[in-house]
Parts: C-alpha cells; sequence; structure tokens
C-alpha cells in the first residue's frame, strides 16, 4: 500500500525528512518502514502540494495520552526521497473534484488532504498511487 503526507516541507530538496507526531487518518496508521510515501508541502505552512516521493525508513508510534478520550493515531516517521515531483499537484488542481463518490484518484485526493485541511498522514488507493506516479 502506499501513503501521502501533507505536512510543512521547508526544503523539498532534501534527502531525508523526519514528521514528528503526525496524525493518521484514512488508513494512514498501517505505514511501516519500505512503503512508498508521496509528500505534499502543505498549503497552510507555504508550501505548493506535491514536492517529492520517498520511501519510509522508520515508523514509530506515538503513544495516547491517557486523559484525553478520542484521540487521532499519531507517528512519527523518516522517509528517504527517491524523486522530485516534475508537475504540480496540489490544492487548486484539486479543487473542482468535489463528487465524493465519483471514484476518480484526484477525487480521493482531494477529500482525504483538502475536505479537512490538517496536516496528515492517509492511505492511498492503489488508483491514486498510479496517478501520483504521473506526476515524476
Amino acid at each position: 500500500m502506499a501513503f501521502a503526507i501533507k505536512a510543512e516541507i521547508a526544503d523539498p530538496q532534501a534527502e531525508h525528512f523526519a514528521f514528528s507526531e503526525q496524525k493518521t487518518m484514512y488508513g494512514g496508521k498501517a505505514i511501516a518502514a519500505g512503503d512508498t510515501i508521496f509528500l505534499f508541502a502543505s498549503e497552510n505552512e507555504g508550501g505548493n502540494g506535491l514536492v517529492a516521493r520517498g520511501i519510509v525508513l522508520s515508523v514509530e508510534a506515538v503513544a495516547r495520552q491517557p486523559d484525553i478520550e478520542r484521540q487521532t493515531p499519531r507517528v512519527s516517521i523518516t522517509v528517504k526521497r527517491t524523486a522530485l515531483a516534475r508537475r504540480p499537484l496540489g490544492r487548486s488542481e484539486l479543487r473542482h473534484l468535489t463528487d465524493w463518490q465519483d471514484g476518480r484518484p484526484g477525487t480521493e485526493l482531494n477529500f482525504k488532504f483538502y475536505r479537512q485541511a490538517t496536516n496528515k498522514i492517509v492511505g492511498l488507493s492503489e488508483s491514486a498511487a498510479a496517478f501520483l506516479r504521473k506526476f515524476f
């Protein structure tokens, strides 16, 4: 399974990335070392959307806080960049894809990343991963 992360990425050209205590949604908590991950620089943090593809080097689950009843699972991951995106893909390119039931890979990305604008790690369908591979 492939994954994607939307987070603050200060230097998309970096060879390695470390993301601490990231929310996981839509199957994101299943991420494991060796998985492919697509990196989106969060527009909320001044980024431009899809910037790179990488391989997950390590995953560490973050312990839940005992005093909070309902929590989104979080993980810390390290990633090695394997490719830089050649074409843009972000909120502006995906904004028009709002028929959540149409089965299109772009709609899946819009739903998972931009319907609720928080930064997060998400699991991707094979069709969404194939769609993203075309940007490299």
